[in-house]
């Protein structure tokens, strides 16, 4: 546990989130964090409920004086996005966070911090441990697998959930409610291309894009910062018909949410072509960092000589054919939403490239609020890699969540919200890919609101979270607990 962290206010809570990130828990591989959730619950002498799909469902009576109000589903989810800086040394499968303190910011040591979603998760073990918060009757959900698919929310069965009101606590401004988000669906992309023997006069070379500010690639997605797999093919791009250039491997990006930060190519080009291809590369260089200067002010493109040639590299017709199907996918907003203002309707992310040995796979995260938005843009993503051959599989499509600017509790948390900040808060429809949506599936009853602390850059190792507004989050999230209505109102 970190204990500089421990120590800030309010104590329990930041105690439970350093208790949380002592835990490894990576996407798909929760089972400590699983179990560390179930020895807590267990303590508390709580019932719970652990279902196929991993998620863990804990029931809490109200506090003396509240029974007769609606029961609230408390949600957050368990797993968190790990990404860490290119020369970090960390092991997310066995390894808890290193916390630091910054001002007023928790960041955490060259990795994600895990603040998304594990500030919900803490806020909600807090008030599950608690004797002396006012409550109505509670069920605590933690979901499974929420960054790398809802699989849980997926996979949540029908019948188990009995509130009527749901809390989600993964929203990253605490001047927000949020009362819709994106669907999505994810593209898998495999090909394979043909290799050919490097001639002898040939140098290989390592390319190397980084730097980039990277985020979350739904809620950062409106800021336009770089794709490194999309920057990477701007300097491979025609160096081929002009130096004779070709690609042996290729490594660009990684998780499914996160905007692509770094991309490292291994490319062989003739030796008496060298001078000319790093002029080039110079070039672009320049170019890159004066376009991106604002959003990516870190960004470096480095090249170096390598020492052992290898044997073969991609193709000359099928390097043109790579290069000119990922030029052609889009990556980045593809269209505003006409009835919200600032609010990105339909995007598309290229996550993640990779190639070597006449195999390469890529991954794109397609989003949208509206479903026949989120399918166009998903087959625009497949087209250029089917013309060249390439296979292309639509899979892991969740729904959005609908807006209802009518709801009863949207009311109170807006009148809430005044009454203790003297500000309206802003009530939004986010591009995230929030589990409401499909909870509202299973659940089409339940009443459900996001709501959370500030986060910033989350799903990239910047990722920090603001201690005054756990502060004032966590205030406003009690005093909201106290006001849910009666049954029957």
């Amino acid at each position: 546990m970190s204990q500089s962290v421990a120590k800030l206010s309010p104590q329990a809570l930041w105690q439970n989130f350093s208790a949380l990130n002592s835990v490894p828990r990576p996407s798909k591989k929760e089972e400590k964090v699983q179990a560390f959730m179930i020895d807590f619950i267990k303590e508390l002498g709580l019932d719970y409920y652990q279902d196929a799909a991993g998620n863990i469902i804990a029931q809490k009576p109200a506090s003396a004086g509240m029974e007769n109000r609606k029961k609230v589903v408390l949600q957050a989810h368990l797993d968190m996005v790990c990404q860490k800086n290119n020369d970090t040394q960390f092991d997310f499968e066995t390894q808890g966070i290193n916390m630091l303190v910054d001002r007023d910011w928790v960041t955490a040591d060259g990795t994600t911090l895990g603040a998304d979603n594990g500030m919900g998760v803490a806020a909600i073990m807090t008030v599950l441990a608690s004797d002396d918060i006012a409550h109505p009757p509670l069920e605590a959900l933690f979901t499974a697998d929420e960054e790398a698919g809802m699989t849980g929310a997926h996979n949540l069965e029908p019948n188990v959930l009995t509130g009527e009101i749901l809390m989600n606590l993964d929203t990253e401004d605490d001047d927000e409610l949020s009362i819709g988000c994106a669907g999505g669906i994810d593209n898998d992309i495999n090909w394979s291309y043909a290799e050919s023997a490097v001639p002898q006069d040939y140098q290989a070379y390592e390319l190397k894009v980084k730097g980039l500010a990277g985020g979350h690639s739904g809620m950062d997605i409106i800021y336009g910062r770089g794709n490194a797999n999309k920057i990477m093919n701007r300097l491979l791009l025609n160096m081929g018909s002009r130096f004779g250039l070709s690609l042996t491997r290729l490594e660009g990006g990684g998780l499914r949410n996160a905007i692509p930060r770094e991309s490292t190519a291994l490319v062989v080009l003739p030796k008496h072509e060298v001078e000319s291809a790093m002029a080039h590369w110079d070039q672009i260089a320049e170019e890159l960092q004066s376009e991106f200067a604002t959003t990516d002010p870190k960004l470096e493109i480095e090249y170096h000589e390598v020492a052992e040639t290898p044997a073969k590299a991609m193709a000359a017709d099928d390097f043109e054919k790579f290069t000119l199907a990922v030029q052609c996918t889009h990556d980045g907003i593809r269209r505003l939403s006409p009835d919200v203002p600032d609010l990105v309707e339909t995007s598309n992310s290229l996550a993640s490239v990779s190639l070597s040995e006449g195999k390469m796979h890529a991954k794109a995260l397609t989003r949208s609020d509206r479903e026949s938005g989120k399918m166009d843009m998903a087959h625009s993503v497949a087209a250029p890699f089917k013309l060249i051959g390439a296979e292309v599989i639509h899979s892991g499509s969740y729904p959005g969540w609908k807006l209802d600017p009518n709801a009863p509790m949207l009311a109170m948390m807006k009148k809430l919200y005044v009454e203790m900040f003297e500000e309206e808060p802003k009530v939004i429809a986010c591009h995230a890919g929030l589990e409401c949506g499909l909870l509202g599936q299973h659940y089409p009853n339940l009443e459900m609101i996001s709501f959370g602390p500030t986060i910033r850059n989350p799903h990239s190792p910047d990722e920090k979270v603001s201690i005054t507004s756990v502060q004032k989050f966590w205030n406003y999230f009690l005093e909201a607990l106290q006001r849910i209505p009666e049954k029957n109102k």
